[in-house]
């Protein structure tokens, strides 16, 4: 960890903070809420061993990276933006990529408007989804889950924030990362996350410095720009009409776990594998359901998930090599 370099780049109008390690093919790793570059501390070190450059920023809005005040800044375009930014800034012409989370659908649209930067994907926990053009996002989930799934509870700016300022920080990490209940987090105005219980005594893959570093970083960042994302997802939908229908196509694997609350999702199982999400990734070459595995995987089982990476991307390496 002590090797792990750490820089700030000035990309599409913001400063952001990037962790890097190792020389070679770079892999660029996009995490997710409530995240930071740290989730990918185990792959950093790992893969700058296996010969790689192994880099992760803090997206904005998060960790030592600028958190833009209005939510008109938090477009999927906008994220997109900052990481083809940091690859210019950086002197990098393509990349192994990968993603969790909010930085799987992060991954997912680079690959979509930009497939000329990226070599290969593994993306892990959100399947891609295809832009509806008959309903937006946040409305399609509130018909589904209702006003109360937290995604639609994320919507009114300050309302959240405030029930998550009544909890300690690090108490409130601890809770997202160590959930195991697969299905839909639907959080009532009347409980809020205030009134959930206490999380367990933490898992071994959860130390009480990670948590320690997360909740140092949130306490001082606050958590207004993660939700962003959430409150810019209509928003995002309708600037991203010009890619109705479009297929994502570079050479994917997709790593889910079968406790994740995403794979849960009622028919998000049928659509891995029944066929529909091949149908809109016609290079999905793999898809891994990791047993006994939450949301957080590649924290829980780092080493499993580096060498489900490292044996996916090891095929291209070959080729990436040559064109250095």
């Amino acid at each position: 960890m002590e090797k792990i370099e750490h820089t700030t780049i000035s990309t599409n109008g913001i400063n952001m903070h990037v962790a890097s390690i190792g020389s070679g093919p770079v892999i660029l790793f996009v995490h997710g809420f409530p995240d930071l570059w740290y989730s990918w501390r185990h792959q950093l070190v790992s893969f700058a061993a296996l010969g790689y450059r192994a880099i992760a920023p803090d997206l904005r809005g998060y960790g030592d990276s600028d958190a833009p005040p209005s939510i008109e800044s938090y477009t999927i375009l906008h994220i997109v933006g900052d990481l083809v930014g940091l690859l210019d800034s950086l002197g990098v012409d393509r990349v192994f990529l990968v993603g969790h989370d909010w930085g799987a659908i992060v991954a997912w649209w680079l690959c979509m408007i930009r497939p000329d930067r990226v070599n290969a994907l593994v993306n892990t926990s959100v399947v891609f989804n295809p832009r509806n053009p008959s309903v937006k996002p946040v409305d399609a989930f509130r018909a589904l889950f209702g006003d109360d799934y937290y995604i639609c509870r994320f919507q009114e700016p300050g309302e959240i924030e405030e029930d998550f300022a009544q909890v300690d920080t690090k108490k409130l990490i601890t809770r997202f990362f160590t959930s195991r209940n697969p299905r839909p987090p639907c959080i009532p105005k009347s409980v809020g996350f205030r009134g959930l219980p206490d999380p367990p005594s933490l898992p071994a893959w959860l130390t009480e410095q990670d948590v320690r570093f997360y909740g140092d970083k949130f306490s001082q960042k606050g958590f207004t720009g993660g939700l962003n994302y959430y409150r810019a997802l209509n928003l995002s939908w309708e600037l991203t009409a010009p890619w109705t229908g479009l297929q994502i196509k570079v050479p994917v694997k997709f790593i889910v776990g079968d406790l994740d609350i995403t794979y849960n999702i009622p028919g998000t199982k049928e659509y891995i594998h029944e066929g529909g999400l091949k149908k809109h990734v016609p290079f999905l070459q793999e898809v891994v359901v990791m047993e006994g595995v939450g949301h957080f995987l590649h924290q829980e089982k780092p080493d499993e998930v580096t060498d489900h990476i490292y044996g996916f991307f090891k095929k291209f390496r070959t080729r990436e090599t040559a064109s250095l």
